[in-house]
């Protein structure tokens, strides 16, 4: 990365982590960035999804499943064991000015899966419902976005980490969101 991008992604992060520090990020963002404070969101869309499209809606959990395991395999997995960039809270360069608000975790850092995760499922579920019910797309966009910048906030990633996360997730989502128009396309021809 050019020396000039990691000035200022690390420049970013200590505004985000240290300048913009309050009472109440510091209790709202761990929560927000935590798995386990989504999980009735995601019953809601499993139930929502067989209830009120039936077979459709089966196909629907399956992409979505899908779609989440492309975006967290590529990123988790494929990118972070390749670009190997060590997170804030475990960069010596950094360490000293990081308020860490959550544990750091011992994997590395680019990119982001919360953000690459977050945003393929964001995507996929605005291009399946965005005909019918046009508020998912932003709704789900600001989702994504907040849960990632919760990720910069509590010290674990960078703000590239998030935005090349968000980049990948985006594109993932867009592909398996094709796939289901492409599926469905069939059904009516």
């Amino acid at each position: 990365m050019p020396d000039y991008i990691l000035q200022l992604d690390r420049h970013l992060f200590h505004f985000i982590n240290h300048d913009m520090g309050n009472a109440f990020f510091d209790v709202l963002m761990p929560v927000l960035r935590n798995l386990y404070t989504w999980i009735p969101l995601y019953v809601f869309i499993f139930v929502f999804c067989l209830w009120r499209y039936k077979k459709q809606g089966a196909v629907i959990i399956v992409l979505l499943a899908l779609t989440f395991g492309a975006a967290d395999y590529g990123s988790a997995t494929i990118a972070k064991s390749f670009y190997k960039r060590v997170r804030p809270c475990n960069d010596p360069a950094m360490t000293a000015t990081v308020v860490q608000r959550v544990d750091c975790g011992t994997g590395y850092s680019f990119p982001s899966a919360h953000a690459s995760n977050h945003f393929a499922i964001a995507v996929f579920l605005s291009m399946v419902f965005y005909k019918k019910y046009r508020w998912v797309l932003p709704i789900s966009i600001l989702w994504a976005a907040t849960i990632s910048f919760a990720q910069v906030y509590v010290g674990v990633h960078y703000p590239v980490d998030v935005i090349g996360g968000a980049i990948y997730g985006t594109l993932v989502g867009l592909l398996f969101g094709w796939v289901f128009w492409k599926w469905q396309l069939g059904l009516v021809n």
